[in-house]
Order: structure tokens, then C-alpha cells, then sequence
């Protein structure tokens, strides 16, 4: 899979998450990796900061729940109104982490 190939991938990821649930950088990394050859939740923030804003980039937080870096208070609305499980100034993960093949 090239480069270019693999931000399409993620962002087309990101685009099926559903309203109210969230993926972490790591477990989009983790879904690609078979077919991508890589792992990194790294690359994945650097896409989602890069191409993210046509996606739901909301939908999108660290393993811990936390809201991505410098947009914390947009995101926070848009996951709330869209019926987000929140702790605080996090996502509850154990309620609202999604993976394919959920409903």
C-alpha cells in the first residue's frame, strides 16, 4: 500500500466510525495493519491533523479518551451532541470505543 493509499484508507476508516463512538489513533493503526504494513498511532495523528478535516476527526481521540490536541472544545460539543459517553474532559472508552464490524 503506498503512502497515499494508506491516508485514504485511514480517512475512509474514520468516515464509517458512527455518531456517539470514537476509535484511538492506535486501534485505526492496529485495524490497517495487516493490509498496510504499518503500525503507527503516530501516523495516524499526523494524517488526521494533515487530511482530517472532511472526515468526523472528532471520532477520533488517544487510548486514554483524551480529545485531539488543540481542538479539545469543538470536539467535546460535536461528541456531545452525537450522544458520547464523556468522563470529564475525556471519552468514557469503555462505553464508546467502536471497531468494524460493530453495529
Amino acid at each position: 500500500m503506498t503512502p497515499e493509499e494508506y491516508v485514504e484508507e485511514v480517512l475512509a476508516l474514520v468516515e464509517r466510525i458512527p455518531p456517539g463512538r470514537v476509535m484511538s489513533y492506535g486501534a485505526i493503526a492496529d485495524h490497517l495493519a495487516d493490509r498496510s504494513g504499518r503500525e503507527s498511532a503516530r501516523l495516524v495523528g499526523s494524517i488526521m491533523a494533515r487530511h482530517g478535516g472532511g472526515v468526523p476527526w472528532h471520532r477520533v481521540v488517544n487510548s486514554a479518551g483524551r480529545l485531539p490536541p488543540g481542538h479539545e472544545r469543538e470536539a467535546r460539543g460535536r461528541l456531545l451532541a452525537e450522544g458520547a459517553p464523556l468522563r470529564g474532559d475525556r471519552v468514557d472508552i469503555r462505553h464508546a470505543a467502536w471497531s468494524p464490524g460493530q453495529p
